[in-house]
């Protein structure tokens, strides 16, 4: 992804963090590592709702899950739409997680305490599930807010619709803000509105995801990537924020 001993990579024309005053971060991908294991429970659990919804074997539920995702962007999109399912039941089943496998990050909660502003998570994920993961990562107490999918109506990043909303309702100028997300096309809308951009990827190719998720990707819409997020905060955003 990176050229060898690479980690962080800026554009030439990258928006900095200079004039930023809030710190938006995705959760799922971005605040924790793939070692972590949190997104391959999330996703066997998924894969098990639609096993049981359906009658269907391990195999075909897999297969219709990614159908789902690829059509709606999430699984819970398409099951409300298609099968008037509960978002909430979806939700508390497919967030029924050991989170023993997360880790305290104290270098990534250093980081994040020390920007200057608000901070805020914007997640496709729920405010339970959110909650619990930061505060096994020890940065819960950093955040002024969770948006999660049913703040934005159960309508799903990248949807436009979602991030005008996330700034309306938190009052977020997006001139004066950066997100950190670790899909690329979740990007596209954020940069257009004028956010700094900041793309997570993985150090290592994680086999739970699908590889256009994990691309690191070099385009207008995105201003920096990094393979590490607490590092990145450290050298490349707090001394552009004027914090040390």
């Amino acid at each position: 992804m990176f050229l060898p001993g690479q980690s962080h990579f800026t554009t030439g024309d990258a928006r900095g963090f200079a004039a930023v005053d809030t710190w938006v971060f995705d959760l799922d991908n971005t605040l924790y590592p793939s070692d972590a294991r949190v997104w391959p429970q999330v996703d066997e659990r998924i894969t098990l709702y639609v096993m049981r919804l359906f009658g269907l074997d391990g195999l075909s539920a897999r297969a219709l899950q990614k159908y789902f995702y690829h059509r709606y962007g999430t699984t819970l999109k398409a099951l409300m739409v298609e099968e008037g399912v509960d978002p909430h039941d979806f939700l508390d089943f497919a967030h029924d997680i050991d989170h023993s496998t997360i880790s305290l990050d104290a270098a990534l909660g250093d980081a994040i305490e020390r920007l200057p502003g608000r901070k805020l998570i914007l997640t496709n994920g729920s405010r339970r599930h959110a909650e619990n993961v930061a505060a096994k990562l020890g940065i819960l107490d950093h955040f002024e807010d969770v948006f999660d999918i049913a703040a934005a109506d159960f309508v799903p990043k990248p949807e436009r619709s979602t991030y005008l909303r996330f700034l309306e309702r938190h009052g977020v100028d997006p001139e004066r803000s950066a997100l950190f997300e670790d899909i690329a096309r979740n990007l596209v809308v954020p940069h257009d509105l004028g956010m700094a951009t900041v793309l997570v990827v993985p150090r290592v190719i994680d086999p739970y995801r699908e590889a256009f998720e994990q691309e690191a990707v070099r385009e207008t819409h995105i201003d920096h990537i990094t393979s590490d997020l607490a590092a990145f905060l450290e050298t490349c955003v707090l001394p552009a924020a004027g914090t040390s």
